[in-house]
């Protein structure tokens, strides 16, 4: 509680459906402030400052929250990231051909995925497992991927 976290500018569009006045559509705010954390059923629910009922909560589906990455502290495990450190890291194979670059992180529930972006434009789904993921060179700005036959074509 207390914590004031910054949302990205047009995450959500405004809903027609809550309005703090009556056609006043309702807008994401610029930062949330949360009131209340709660674990329930493995989730965690959040309660917002300003936020007073599930209509307005619901606006807020899909709105994406913004943490400064120097505030973010770095994990103590070697092999753990943060997916700020990997986004924009060059992909290469173990022979050090450049396949792209790390557009995001999808965290699926089996594993991470990372979303390679190719030089020709298209993405592709990486498993982020040690098997095919052999090694993350931060320093070196890479990661190295060794993928089974066929994966990039998926």
């Amino acid at each position: 509680p207390g914590t004031v976290l910054r949302t990205e500018p047009g995450a959500t569009p405004p809903s027609p459906d809550t309005a703090d006045e009556p056609g006043v559509p309702f807008r994401v705010p610029a930062e949330l402030t949360i009131e209340e954390a709660r674990f329930h059923q493995g989730r965690v629910l959040i309660a917002f400052a300003g936020i007073p009922d599930r209509n307005t909560a619901e606006a807020l589906r899909g709105t994406l929250l913004v943490v400064d990455s120097a505030d973010v502290t770095p994990p103590d495990d070697p092999e753990e990231f943060h997916d700020h450190q990997l986004v924009g890291l060059a992909v290469v194979t173990p022979a050090g051909e450049r396949l792209g670059e790390v557009a995001r992180i999808d965290h699926a529930p089996s594993s991470d995925l990372l979303v390679l972006r190719r030089p020709e434009g298209r993405t592709a789904l990486i498993p982020f497992v040690r098997a095919i993921v052999p090694e993350v060179d931060l320093a070196g700005g890479r990661v190295i991927v060794d993928p089974p036959a066929g994966l990039l074509d998926l």
